[in-house]
C-alpha cells in the first residue's frame, strides 16, 4: 500500500510494509522518529522505532535521502500533525545516502540550486507537489477531450514546414557535421539528407490536426514542441507540451466558448483532486510574498486566484477596445506603463495583466487583433485590417491561451502565405485541404507548462517541468 492510503486508514494493528525514502530522523530519549515518504502524497508517515527494535547498525544507515522498508502495526498517532504511526519492529535499507555528500538536507534549498540536481529535485515537497498537479492536469486534459467526443491526434515531431513562420527551429539531419554534401552553388545538399529535404522539430501540430479535423471534425493534439528562441525568461523553454484541439464548423465564438469551458474544467479537477498539494504550495507562495516589496505583492493567494478563474465569466473585448481602454486608463497617462500603448501593437504582458486584474477583475478574451501581427493561417475579418484571432488573459501570467478561426478560404489563404513568405511548396497539402470540401473550423493553443505554472503559483517555468531545456542547458 502506498502512504495515501495508509494515512486515511483507520488504524487497528495491522501489520504493513511501508517503503519510500527518509526526510527526516530525529532521536530522543531512546526513541527513533522516522519521517518517510514515497511520492504518493505531500505528507509524510512517522515510524516510531522503540529502543532495541532495530539493530544499531541499521538505525546509523537511516539518514535522510536513504530508502528503506519499514515493517510494523499501525497505531493511532501519540504526536500532533498525523492521525496515524507505524511501530517499527524491522527495517530494511535498500539504499544508503551519505549524510555528507547528500545535497537535499532538511533545509530550505533555493530553486536555482535545485535545478541544477533536477536528478533529485523531484524528492523535495515542492517538486513532488508540482509533478502531482502536473499529472492531474493532463488527466484531466484527456478526461475533457474524451467527455466531449474529441479525438486525440498524434502529430509528428519531425516535420518539413514552419507553422509559425517565425524561422526558430532545430534541424533534424543525419548528414555528417564536417564536411557535408553541397549543391553546385555549395549549399548544403538536403537531397542528401535521411528524408530528402530539409526537416526540422515541429514548433506545432496544429496544421496537422486541421486535417485531421477536416475527416473527424473534433479532433485535440497533445505533445512536444520545440522553438529554437534564444530567451532565458521565465515563461520561455526551449522544449514544452502544447494542446491544441480543432474544430470543423466552430467559429470564433465557439472557439472562445471551447477555451472557457475547457479551462474552467482542468482547474476545477486540480481543485478538487490536488487539495493538499495546492493547500502546501499555496503556503509557499504567501512566504515568498513576504519577502517582496508590497506593491510587488499580489493580491490574490494561490487557490483565490485559481477560483477567478473558475468562477467569472470570461470577459470577451476586441483587441480595438482594449487599446482604447488602456489609453484612457490612469496608468497610461500618468506614463506608468513601460511599453508605448497604440494600435499595431502586440500587447505586452503588463497590459494583459491590466486589463485582468485592475480594469475587468476577472480573465479576458481578447479577439480581431491586426493582421500584421497574427499568423498567416488565421482568418481575415471583412475589413481587410484585422483576423478572427483571440487570446485567453490570465491573472498574474497574461495570455495563455492563442487561438483563432482558421482561413478556410483557399485564394485568401494563398495570399496570405505570400504575404510572409512561406513558400507554398513547403505547404501545398495543407492549402489542398481548402480545394477539397474546405469548410469552417477553428482551434486554439495551450502550452501545457503554462497552465501548470499558473495552478501551481510558481513563477519560472523551469520549474513546472521535470527536465527543462533552454540555452545551455540539456543536462539531464
Amino acid at each position: 500500500m502506498q502512504i495515501k492510503e495508509i494515512l486515511s486508514l483507520s488504524p487497528s494493528n495491522q501489520n504493513l510494509v511501508i517503503k519510500g525514502w527518509v526526510r527526516t530522523k530525529r532521536v530522543s530519549a531512546n526513541v527513533a522518529f522516522i519521517a518517510l515518504n514515497d511520492g504518493s502524497t505531500i505528507h509524510n508517515i512517522q515510524g516510531v522505532v522503540s529502543d532495541g527494535a532495530v539493530s544499531e547498525e541499521t538505525l546509523k544507515l537511516v539518514t535522510t535521502g536513504a530508502c528503506i522498508a519499514m515493517t510494523g502495526t499501525l497505531i493511532p498517532s501519540q504526536g500532533q500533525g498525523q492521525s496515524v504511526e507505524l511501530q517499527v519492529n524491522s527495517i530494511e535499507v535498500y539504499g544508503v545516502a551519505d549524510p555528507e555528500k547528500y545535497p537535499l538536507q532538511p533545509k530550505k534549498h533555493s530553486l536555482e540550486f535545485l535545478r541544477e540536481i533536477a536528478h533529485l529535485r523531484p524528492r523535495t515537497n515542492t517538486f513532488s507537489a508540482i509533478l502531482r498537479v502536473r499529472h492531474a492536469l493532463a488527466y484531466a486534459v484527456h478526461t475533457y477531450f474524451n467527455q466531449n467526443q474529441f479525438f486525440y491526434l498524434h502529430t509528428p515531431i519531425i516535420t518539413g514546414s514552419d507553422a509559425e513562420g517565425a524561422g526558430e527551429m532545430f534541424r533534424v539531419t543525419t548528414l555528417p557535421a564536417t564536411n557535408p554534401p553541397l549543391t553546385e552553388d555549395g549549399k548544403v545538399d538536403y537531397k542528401e539528407d535521411f528524408f530528402g529535404k530539409e526537416t526540422n522539430l515541429t514548433v506545432s501540430g496544429q496544421l496537422e490536426g486541421e486535417l485531421g479535423a477536416m475527416a473527424l471534425s473534433k479532433v485535440y493534439t497533445f505533445g512536444p514542441t520545440f522553438r529554437a528562441e534564444n530567451s532565458n525568461t521565465t515563461r520561455h523553454l526551449a522544449e514544452f507540451w502544447m494542446i491544441e484541439p480543432e474544430v470543423a464548423f466552430n467559429e470564433l465564438e465557439d472557439n472562445m466558448n471551447l477555451a472557457e469551458d475547457f479551462t474552467k474544467f482542468c482547474i476545477k479537477y486540480a481543485l478538487e483532486h490536488c487539495a493538499d498539494d495546492i493547500a502546501f504550495l499555496e503556503k509557499r507562495l504567501l512566504d515568498e510574498e513576504k519577502t517582496k516589496k508590497k506593491e510587488e505583492q499580489s493580491e490574490l493567494s494561490l487557490t483565490e486566484k485559481l477560483r477567478f478563474v473558475t468562477e467569472n465569466d470570461f470577459e470577451r473585448i476586441t483587441y480595438t477596445e482594449a487599446i482604447n481602454i488602456l489609453l484612457q486608463s490612469k496608468t497610461h497617462k500618468q506614463g506608468k506603463f513601460q511599453y508605448p500603448v497604440e494600435w499595431g501593437i502586440d500587447l505586452q504582458s503588463e497590459h494583459e495583466r491590466w486589463l485582468v486584474e485592475k480594469h475587468f477583475k476577472k480573465p479576458v478574451i481578447l479577439t480581431n487583433y491586426p493582421k500584421d501581427i497574427k499568423a498567416f493561417y488565421m482568418k481575415l475579418d471583412e475589413d481587410g485590417k484585422t483576423v478572427r484571432a483571440m487570446d485567453v488573459l490570465f491573472p498574474g501570467i497574461g495570455e495563455i491561451i492563442g487561438g483563432s478561426q482558421r482561413e478556410d478560404d483557399y485564394e485568401k489563404l494563398l495570399q496570405r502565405t505570400k504575404d510572409v513568405g512561406i513558400e507554398e511548396e513547403s505547404i501545398w497539402w495543407y492549402l489542398e485541404t481548402r480545394k477539397f470540401g474546405s469548410a469552417p473550423h477553428a482551434g486554439f493553443g495551450l502550452g501545457f507548462e503554462r497552465l501548470v505554472l499558473f495552478v501551481t503559483g510558481m513563477s519560472n517555468i523551469r520549474d513546472v517541468i521535470p527536465f527543462p531545456r533552454t540555452p545551455k542547458t540539456a543536462e539531464f
